[in-house]
């Protein structure tokens, strides 16, 4: 790619996350953004600034080299130093100082591109602040949106509804036994934890074709999966009873047993084939026993979702190589929920698996654990402070996440409690080798 096919591509990505931050933000008025809707979510107004401040470190201040912005509001947007549960306490920027705070930052980081040759550092290399700065605000964007989900009132976001199935997708596939390379050494803009490639020997395996569905997660519910103690671990169980678990979150059950969810101020009848979403790793895990089977593992998941078994090689995502695209995977904030198992085709893996990219993030039964070679890049705050802390690691991106933060080797983590987050699941079993 050309420094000017790059610098064009930097900045279609740098804008439409932007147009997203801002569309989050403008649709609810400067008290819903001051507010802290749930205490394990950031007031957007933090979000939003938070997002300018590490523009401006990493951009402005470390790449261009420019004078700082505001350096007086560094620590009060440093993710580190406040917990959510206390940022609505804080001295806050207000909304419309929030905007112009970003929109100053955002013109300077233009003029900063503008100049950049993508030499030099590694940092500079290949664009990766930028891309690393796009992927944090869409990352930011997407919690956001979870913030939306958590808030309560009418409606403010719009989007249109999934489509349907486009073909039946049931049963599992199996994959064979035998090395693949897990990772990544060539992406300019993957993120420190998905490098550096490395061969991984995994055993044969059989993996759901598709995610597991709201009807057969209703299946698990209508057998008492919530109160049957041997489905679940210790911490589990304890976390179902303090939590008081009955379903996954936001769903709600009339008198007659009719599911509903409350999805972004709207309570719609469950759909039935939409991948479940909104559980939490113990449930997930639960079912997981009441099927007979597990939760994969974090590189059986990429296996399946990479390795194509004709050219014994990994591709970038399921499909291949090609960026995705509305056809491949359900991203990028096109709709608000779920689209049906089988409605992307065109997205299936080598070996037949569908929906790895996409719709809802999927839990597997992996630590958070940092790969052979592992070098913390360009700070530790991104992922080395969580390496081997309380936290599963979910892959595959939800239909929250833009492409830009989802690849096949893309890895994200959360507490196994978490389930506000958009998680479902798919599983797996052991195979005999023959």
């Amino acid at each position: 790619m050309s420094a000017e096919q790059l610098r064009s591509r930097i900045e279609t990505v740098l804008t439409r996350s932007r147009a997203r931050s801002a569309a989050l933000t403008d649709c609810v008025d400067e008290t819903e953004l001051m507010s802290q809707h749930s205490p394990l979510m950031s007031p957007l107004v933090w979000d939003l600034a938070h997002i300018g401040s590490q523009e401006e470190l990493w951009l402005v201040r470390d790449v261009g080299g420019r004078d700082p912005v505001r350096p007086d509001i560094d620590e009060l947007y440093d993710a580190f130093k406040h917990s959510r549960s206390s940022r609505t306490s804080l001295p806050l920027l207000t909304p419309d100082e929030a905007r112009v705070y970003v929109q100053t930052v955002r013109d300077k980081a233009w003029d900063v591109l503008d100049h950049s040759t993508f030499e030099g550092r590694p940092v500079e290399k290949h664009g990766f602040a930028f891309g690393m700065i796009a992927q944090h605000e869409q990352q930011h964007d997407e919690t956001m949106l979870a913030t939306h989900q958590l808030r309560s009132g009418p409606a403010v976001l719009t989007a249109p509804a999934p489509p349907s199935s486009a073909t039946p997708v049931s049963g599992e596939a199996v994959i064979a036994g035998g090395p693949f390379s897990m990772g990544t050494s060539l992406d300019p803009w993957a993120l420190d934890n998905e490098r550096p490639a490395h061969t991984v020997h995994v055993p044969t395996f059989a993996i759901d074709r598709a995610p597991i569905t709201n009807a057969q997660f209703m299946e698990f519910i209508a057998d008492g999966g919530y109160e049957r103690r041997e489905l679940w671990t210790d911490k589990g169980w304890q976390h179902r009873v303090d939590a008081n678990l009955t379903a996954p979150q936001f769903w709600e059950s009339d008198s007659d047993g009719t599911w509903w969810r409350r999805s972004f101020g709207v309570r719609r009848p469950v759909r039935p084939h939409q991948p479940v979403v909104h559980v939490c790793w113990f449930e997930a895990d639960a079912y997981a026993r009441w099927a007979g089977k597990r939760l994969p593992t974090e590189a059986e998941w990429e296996k399946a979702a990479r390795f194509d078994a004709e050219t014994r090689s990994s591709n970038a995502y399921p499909w291949g190589d090609a960026e995705p695209t509305a056809a491949h995977a359900n991203l990028n904030q096109r709709h608000l929920e779920p689209a049906d198992v089988g409605a992307y085709p065109d997205g299936a893996s080598a070996a037949g698996v569908h929906q790895l990219i996409g719709d809802v993030w999927e839990w597997t039964s992996s630590d958070f654990e940092p790969y052979p070679g592992f070098e913390a890049f360009p700070y530790a705050e991104y992922s080395e402070v969580f390496l081997r802390g309380d936290y599963k690691v979910l892959r595959g991106g939800s239909f929250g996440t833009d492409e830009v933060a989802c690849r096949g080797t893309f890895r994200n983590w959360d507490h196994p409690i978490r389930r506000q987050i958009f998680s479902g699941f798919r599983l797996a079993r052991d195979v005999e080798s023959s």
